[in-house]
């Protein structure tokens, strides 16, 4: 008797991050407890299926993010890469500054790692998705989870540093019910900044890092101070400017998440209260808003096997639960 095949699936999971923090642009990240997963396997040819947040933006053709990045891969390590079927559930909320592309690049270069039997590490995989994202922030925090520090070198190669949040600190996002596309968020940033912004940008970025690795709250909000990103997009984000200047006990500080439109908050934990105003001033500019309750994601991408007796497609074994 033929033995019954198990064709190889794989599953990969990526959080969502959220960038600048502030005064840290193109440089701070941290990743938060939403995820894109994505479940995956050679195939005849292309299939792609996406459910779950946002899953009607995603697109189920060969212009998909994830595909497009894997492909990227492949012909970067002159290869070719076999089609597959893909299976997207994605709680990520998309264009709204919590990481969504960048989660998606992740998953392409770990898809393509995977079929071509790379056998790259977390950090290679960081550095070919910060060589196609063109910053470091984002994939950082998905490659490493938790707070991430990072950088590209003077030869091009992505270097970064993790740490833990305090314990008595917690973050949750504001989510507005209006998209801000990143490409428009960057064109409202000027070429160049003043020598007096850049200092005052650097002191701040300098000091969130150590009140963040110390768990000290005196350093708050001022830590949370930026003059690089924030000011050129206030225009652009309705309540940002009375956002960013919310103080309250146990409010530690406010950032747009990103390119935003959504907020980061961070609070002192029994504090959760705080959240609410941000909501509320979003409220009084005409947009709904959501607040998520997020936990940081203490580690990065994961990826495991799953076997299957049938070659039965991957949508329908998921409906068969």
């Amino acid at each position: 008797m033929a033995r019954t095949s198990k064709p190889q699936v794989w599953k990969v999971r990526v959080p969502a991050s959220s960038a600048n923090l502030g005064p840290g642009f193109d440089a701070l990240g941290l990743a938060l407890g939403l995820y894109l997963e994505c479940r995956f396997k050679q195939s005849d040819r292309l299939r792609i299926h996406a459910t779950g947040r946002d899953a009607e933006l995603i697109s189920l053709g060969e212009d998909n993010l994830i595909w497009q990045t894997a492909l990227r891969v492949a012909r970067d390590v002159h290869s070719e890469l076999p089609p597959i079927e893909l299976e997207i559930a994605n709680d990520i909320p998309i264009g709204k500054g919590l990481g969504s592309s960048a989660a998606a690049l992740t998953a392409g270069v770990v898809i393509a790692d995977m079929l071509l039997s790379l056998g790259w590490k977390p950090l290679r995989i960081l550095d070919e998705a910060a060589r196609i994202e063109g910053h470091p922030d984002n994939v950082a925090a998905c490659v490493l989870g938790s707070i991430v520090a990072s950088a590209i070198d003077s030869g091009g190669v992505a270097r970064a540093v993790r740490l833990e949040l305090p314990a008595r600190f917690g973050v949750a996002v504001v989510v507005p019910d209006f998209v801000l596309p990143t490409e428009q968020a960057r064109l409202a940033l000027p070429e160049c900044y003043s020598r007096a912004d850049a200092i005052f940008n650097v002191q701040r970025a300098a000091l969130l890092v150590a009140a963040l690795a110390k768990g000290s709250t005196t350093a708050f909000p001022t830590a949370l101070e930026d003059r690089v990103h924030q000011p050129y997009r206030m225009r652009l984000v309705p309540g940002l400017e009375e956002i960013l200047k919310l103080r309250a006990p146990g409010l530690l500080g406010c950032a747009l998440s990103g390119a935003g439109p959504s907020i980061l908050v961070f609070y002192e934990r029994g504090f959760e209260q705080v959240c609410d105003l941000v909501r509320q001033i979003f409220a009084l500019k005409g947009h709904e808003a959501e607040i998520l309750w997020v936990e940081i994601a203490r580690r990065g991408y994961e990826l495991v096997e799953e076997t299957f007796d049938a070659a039965a497609p991957l949508a329908a074994r998921e409906e068969s639960r």
